[in-house]
C-alpha cells in the first residue's frame, strides 16, 4: 500500500482535501504518462518528476496555489491537477512547465497528488488505486527523502537562480553554511510560485 498522506492545508476548506505519495525507482512512467495524455479519468493527477521539488513546502506552495485558483475559477490549464504541474513553473508558459516539472517517460522519482474535487476521492481510493497504478518504491514525502532525489542545478536552472549558493543536494548537511543556502533557495522558489503573473 502506498505512504500516502493526506493533508489539510491551510486557509482552503476541509471539503478540499489533497492526497499526497512520493515513489522511487518507478518503473512504469512511460505508461503513467500516457495515460495523462490520453484523459483517462482515473489517472486523473498532478504527477511530477520529483527531481524538481526542493522540499515539502516548494510542493505544498504549489499545490495551494492550483487549489486556490481552483476555487476561484482561475485556472490556465485543464484541471486542478495539471494546474499544479503549472504552478511549480515560475513562468507563464503551460507546455514548457510541463516539460520541466511533469512526468517524463524516463521518471525515476514521482511526486502524486490528488485533490479530493469530489466525494468519491478518498484517502483509500486513492491508496487503493496508486498500489496497482505505480510501479515504484513508495517512501514518506518530507524533506529527508527529497532532499535525496532533488536535482538542485536542474532546479535552479529552471528557476533562473545560478546566482544562489548551492546547497548539498543529499541528506548529509554540511553545517550551517549548507542549511541556509537551502532555506535561501526554498524562499526564492515559494516566492517565485507566489508571484507567477503578477
Amino acid at each position: 500500500m502506498a505512504q500516502l498522506e493526506t493533508l489539510a492545508l491551510p486557509h482552503l476548506p476541509s471539503s478540499l482535501p489533497v492526497h499526497v505519495a512520493l515513489y522511487c525507482d518507478v518503473q512504469n512512467s512511460a505508461f503513467l504518462k500516457q495515460q495523462l495524455l490520453e484523459g483517462n479519468a482515473d489517472f486523473e493527477y498532478a504527477l511530477v518528476d520529483a527531481s524538481m521539488v526542493l522540499t515539502r513546502a516548494h510542493a505544498t506552495a504549489a499545490i495551494f496555489r492550483a487549489v486556490n485558483d481552483y476555487m476561484n475559477g482561475r485556472l490556465m490549464s485543464r484541471n486542478v491537477h495539471s494546474e499544479i504541474v503549472f504552478s511549480l513553473s515560475p513562468a507563464n508558459n503551460i507546455a514548457d512547465s510541463f516539460r520541466k516539472f511533469g512526468i517524463a517517460d524516463a521518471t525515476k522519482d514521482l511526486l502524486v497528488v490528488r485533490v479530493s474535487v469530489s466525494p468519491e476521492i478518498t484517502h483509500e481510493s486513492v491508496a487503493a488505486h496508486l498500489a496497482t497504478a505505480i510501479q515504484g518504491t513508495s517512501v514518506p514525502f518530507d524533506d529527508e527523502t527529497l532532499s535525496e532525489v532533488s536535482d538542485i542545478t536542474k532546479i535552479k536552472k529552471a528557476y533562473k537562480l545560478g546566482a544562489l549558493p548551492s546547497p548539498s543536494s543529499k541528506t548529509e548537511c554540511n553545517g550551517t553554511a549548507d542549511n541556509d543556502a537551502k532555506r535561501r533557495l526554498e524562499l526564492s522558489l515559494v516566492g517565485a510560485i507566489a508571484l507567477r503573473g503578477s
